[in-house]
């Protein structure tokens, strides 16, 4: 049992003499240095728990180059990153996978290009050993200053084309999904199955947009109409489909808020879900897809468990540093289609 201490914090000298081993001994096993015997290191630990000593920090990166910190930027306004789920559960994910590591989280979140100068600054200033990026957006610089940074980092999301084409990445296979997704809704027999799209400059969107066309062939344009991942453009993006098409008898929204803000439209128009329109989402975040009325029928994404496998990539590379080896490739995460009342 620890011995409750008053006072002075321990010393590394005073954890040597509780030992019976030398200062350098001490500095090697607890900032994480190598060529210690384990008997010695192990009396070394029992030392360290009975004074409660605190490795110094500072101490620690000098022996292993590391600060113990890794930066996960996400290109979303501050209100965006607090009100989805998603990122939630994606940053709860990185979190836990960090803590296995002993290593820390620093959020920052690029609202704009304002926000790039500085990002930039604090990442390069040493201040953290690697980047987890996502939300990025195509025209954003963001990548750009993450290179520019040099450290390594790891992407949340398939790159657009030519924005990181040197930066490894986890994404879902939102193409496959969605294909899925409508396919049940022609099987169900829809006949008229519109898609409530993502933002065109994030490629997460994009490819659900190319699954819904890969189903149904040549789709009415009409069907299709752009929203921005909230609720909020999901529910306008319902009525204007509705105006224009009233036939719809299918919906697949691009995610689950927006199939939320759907879900609500069609009930203020007198339609029943699933028997006039069947809807469904993508994510299968358990807050919205369990609680909607009915409970929604979507694509499921591991999103935890994405935000933990970059933890990995980006620790492989970490230890890979100086070595030669090439990046890792990217991570693609297979989907599942969760049946629920709405389709």
């Amino acid at each position: 049992m620890a011995e409750q201490t008053t006072g002075a914090r321990p010393t590394l000298e005073a954890v040597a003499a509780r030992a019976g081993v030398s200062r350098a001994t001490v500095s090697r096993v607890v900032n994480g240095g190598a060529g210690v015997r384990p008997p010695l290191a192990d009396k070394v630990r029992r030392a360290v728990e009975e004074l409660g000593y605190v490795p110094n920090l500072a101490a620690r990166t000098l022996v292993t180059r590391r600060n113990g910190a890794v930066a996960v930027v996400i290109a979303e306004p501050e209100f965006r990153i607090f009100s989805d789920p998603f990122f939630q559960e994606q940053v709860r994910g990185i979190s836990r996978e960090l803590t296995s590591y002993d290593s820390q989280l620093v959020l920052l979140w690029a609202e704009g290009p304002g926000d790039h100068d500085r990002i930039a600054r604090y990442l390069a200033g040493g201040h953290v050993d690697g980047a987890l990026a996502f939300s990025l957006h195509d025209e954003d610089e963001l990548a750009t200053v993450l290179r520019r940074a040099k450290i390594p980092t790891v992407l949340g999301g398939r790159p657009a084309e030519g924005i990181g084409p040197d930066l490894p990445y986890v994404d879902a296979d939102n193409r496959g999904g969605a294909r899925e997704a409508v396919r049940l809704l022609v099987d169900r027999g829809c006949r008229t199955v519109a898609h409530l799209a993502g933002p065109r400059d994030q490629t997460s969107a994009a490819d659900r947009a190319d699954g819904y066309r890969d189903a149904l062939g040549d789709p009415d344009p009409a069907l299709l109409c752009q929203g921005d991942f909230t609720a909020e453009s999901g529910a306008r993006a319902m009525a204007e489909v509705l105006d224009r098409c009233p036939g719809v008898d299918g919906v697949f929204a691009a995610n689950d808020l927006m199939a939320s803000g759907a879900l609500r439209v069609l009930r203020e128009r007198g339609l029943r879900v699933p028997e006039d329109v069947a809807v469904v989402g993508f994510d299968d975040v358990a807050s919205i897809a369990e609680r909607t009325e009915p409970p929604l029928t979507t694509v499921r994404q591991d999103i935890e468990g994405m935000g933990r496998l970059m933890v990995r990539l980006l620790m492989r590379l970490l230890s890979d540093l100086g070595s030669g080896e090439p990046a890792p490739d990217p991570l693609i995460t297979p989907t599942t289609l969760v049946r629920r009342a709405s389709a």
